[in-house]
Order: C-alpha cells, then structure tokens, then sequence
C-alpha cells in the first residue's frame, strides 16, 4: 500500500472542479500537490486557499495542449519537491453540439457541429492527457518514483447524444490504462508505475449545480441513488486507486447506477 503523506500530486485543472478537490485531501492527508491550470488569476487564487492547509503546495500556468508547457510542468514538480507519485491530468472541457441538426418540418439538414469545437475538445481533454502524462511519466523513470497515473473517463463514454467530442475524449480514456499498463509491463516497471481511470456520472461540481433547475432534476431522475456524485466520492475513490497496488490497468466507474438510454 501506497503512502499520501510525503507523496507528490501533479494536478491539471487544479484551479476548480475535482482537480481542486484533490489537492485539498491530499494536502491534509500531508501530501504535496503541483496545481497546474491556463487560468492565470483563478489558478493564483486556487494556491492561496490551499496554502491555508499546507505550505506544501505549488503552482504553474500551463496550457496542457503545448509540449513545453507540459515539459515544464513536469520538470517543475521535480525541480520543487523532487518526485511525481500522483499524475493527475484533470483538466477537461465540453463542447456540446449534435454533429448534425436537422429542421423538424423539412428533415433537412440545417447545421452541423464545427471543426473548431470537435477539435478543441479533443486537444485539452484527449491530446492534453497524452502530453501530460507523457512528459510526467519521462520524469517519474528517470527519477525512480513509484506512484499512479489516474485519469479521468466518464459515463459519456458509453456514448451521450450531443456529445460526439466529448464522449470520443472520455472513451479514450477508458483504454488508456490498459495501453500504459501493457507498455509499463513490457518495459518492467509495471510494478512501480501504475495506470488507472475514473468514470464519474453526473459529479455536483460548481458547473453542473449551476444547470437550469429543471434541467438538472431531470438528470438527478436518472440517477438511482436519487442525487449527484459529490467531488469528495470522487476524490475518495482515487485516493484508494493510489494506495492499492493492485490495482492497474482498468477503469472503475462512480455513477450513483446511473445507465444512459437508449437517446443518451
């Protein structure tokens, strides 16, 4: 079993959401964490309010679709604390759209969802991962740290209509556990560096309680367990896919039960 206490966190998306979540438990579990956001000001204010847990705690504004951006952000976790144990690529968009809409009277095709916004939600939630683990993972062998990498899937990788960008990000996702693990394994270090997803449902981030009241009571109606997943269940359950070594290579969902229809 894996240790918090001593154990370094690199987070993306560290300013808000469950990115923010994490580098609070970790913080008072006495880890260190390295907040890292594009968000300059709310990144600044995020580090000021974590500093009321711990001094262990650093950050850095990184756009996660640059290479250098995300190389010196790993160099940086290095430089400041001297290992990365938690790799922890939160930071993620969505860009809802179906990718055609039609006229109810004609049938006809009257839009579709542009480039632009397919592309850009793939850049930061699926190319943003890649670069960040990437270069994180180059650190983590090169300094002999021990540790997991925890990435992020969802329920709308079972496929959510309007989402076709989004769901593809978080589908990639739920395979790249396995991906790492075999290519861990094949390099022995499958031991020391472990690969693992989340799939949250509907989480009550600060985003999703500010939903149209009707809107989110319809989505609270399809979850069994009657209410959204709180960020902290979330943080809970990455914090024992870190402490578990035996876990690796798969992707658990935490959902409340919820399955999405048919329509999505």
């Amino acid at each position: 079993m894996l240790a918090i206490k001593g154990s370094v966190a690199v987070i993306t998306g560290g300013s808000g959401g469950i990115g923010k979540t994490l580098a609070e438990y970790w913080l008072k579990e006495g880890g260190k964490a390295v907040i890292a956001d594009i968000q300059e000001e709310a990144l600044q204010t995020t580090e000021k309010e974590l500093q009321k847990i711990s001094s262990e705690v650093a950050s850095i504004v990184c756009n996660v679709t640059k290479e250098d951006d995300c190389s010196r952000l790993a160099q940086y976790a290095i430089e400041k604390f001297g290992a990365i144990n938690l790799v922890a690529p939160f930071a993620g968009i969505t860009g809802d759209a179906m990718m055609i809409k039609t006229d109810r009277t004609t049938g006809k095709v009257t839009g579709k969802m542009s480039l632009e916004l397919f592309q850009r939600v793939i850049d930061i939630n699926l190319t943003g991962v890649f670069l960040t683990v990437r270069e994180c993972v180059e650190q983590m062998i090169n300094h002999d740290c021990r540790g997991l990498i925890c990435l992020v899937s969802s329920t709308g990788s079972l496929g959510t209509a309007g989402q076709i960008n989004y769901s593809s990000s978080k589908a990639a996702m739920a395979v790249m556990p396995k991906v790492l693990t075999a290519e861990f394994f094949r390099r022995n270090i499958a031991d020391k560096i472990r690969c693992m997803a989340v799939a949250p449902g509907y989480v009550g981030t600060q985003m999703v309680k500010n939903i149209d009241e009707k809107v989110l009571g319809k989505i609270i109606d399809q979850v069994p367990i009657g209410r959204l997943i709180e960020p902290e269940e979330v943080i809970s359950l990455v914090a024992e896919l870190y402490k578990n070594e035996a876990m690796a290579g798969e992707t658990v969902f935490i959902h409340g039960g919820l399955r999405l229809g048919s329509k999505g």
